[in-house]
């Protein structure tokens, strides 16, 4: 029977249902104070909660359009993952047959492409908010229906239950946690606090939430620090194994500019629970 693994990996960023929204048009509102401080902070409040609502709610319509548009081309295929986190993907004791990998955000395959012609027993599930996005996912060469099962589905609201079976996953992540093993692990890397991107969408009076950024295609992105991150996985029911933001200079000398990037990177697992029985002491 073959093992069961997962990886996150959040290209799509939508709040987490449980983000308190109040608080971050509190910190937009901060921004636009005049004379009548009481009237104005309410109405751009009232704004705030407004938009933020609507590109939630819009998430798939975005991403949708943005993959009609750049199909494949936008992002690069990640080769560095078998270098950051392939003792998690590699065969082991438990998994001789290979491993299970589950990805959230799949976009059109630029992680699981190179996995999947690296670790020759590793299978993929692999999901996205964007119907053309797993059209994309489908349409490249390397495409398996024995090796990878691409479907669409919304993890904030969706059920995961009619295409993974439950507790069958070793790493995943936030409200899909029915379908991650005990002791099961979520490898995460999304943008930090502090991103080139972020600050430039800041001075543009882009930020519709604490950390969330609407670009102008509507897409949108958010920014985790690692407080913030451990304690939404500490919530959830993991135990933060390993977190640190990774940082580098990208020169581009067409624009003569150079970008601070900001990534977060963290190992999160699962907390086993000891069956009832455990903890029943023995008949005499």
């Amino acid at each position: 029977m073959r093992g069961a693994g997962a990886l996150v990996w959040p290209t799509h960023s939508r709040l987490p249902s449980f983000l308190d929204n109040s608080i971050a048009a509190v910190h937009i509102c901060h921004r636009h104070r005049h004379s009548h401080p009481t009237v104005v902070v309410g109405a751009q409040q009232r704004k705030c909660q407004s938009l933020e609502e609507h590109y939630q709610r819009k998430a798939t319509k975005y991403w949708n359009d943005f993959y009609k548009r750049h199909n494949n081309k936008f992002f690069k295929d990640r080769h560095y993952l078998e270098k950051d986190w392939g003792n998690f993907f590699s065969d082991d004791s438990f998994s001789p047959n290979g491993k299970v990998l589950f990805e959230v955000g799949c976009g059109a395959g630029n992680t699981i492409f190179p996995l999947v012609a690296t670790y020759h027993k590793l299978y993929v599930h692999a999901c996205d908010i964007s119907p053309h996005a797993i059209e994309l996912v489908k349409s490249r060469v390397g495409f398996k229906e024995d090796r990878i099962n691409a479907f669409v589905c919304d993890v904030v609201d969706d059920s995961l239950s009619e295409k993974i079976s439950p507790s069958s996953v070793d790493i995943v992540t936030l409200n899909i946690k029915s379908v991650l093993k005990p002791n099961g692990y979520v490898l995460l890397r999304d943008y930090a606090i502090g991103d080139f991107a972020q600050v430039k969408l800041h001075n543009r009076n882009q930020m519709i939430g604490d950390g969330f950024y609407v670009r102008g295609d509507g897409t949108c992105s958010f920014y985790f620090s690692e407080d913030f991150l451990s304690s939404l996985f500490l919530e959830a029911g993991f135990n933060t194994v390993e977190i640190s933001v990774y940082s580098r200079q990208i020169e581009n000398r067409s624009r003569n500019i150079t970008m601070d990037r900001r990534w977060i990177r963290g190992i999160f697992k699962k907390e086993c629970i000891a069956p009832d029985s455990a903890l029943i002491p023995e008949a005499r």
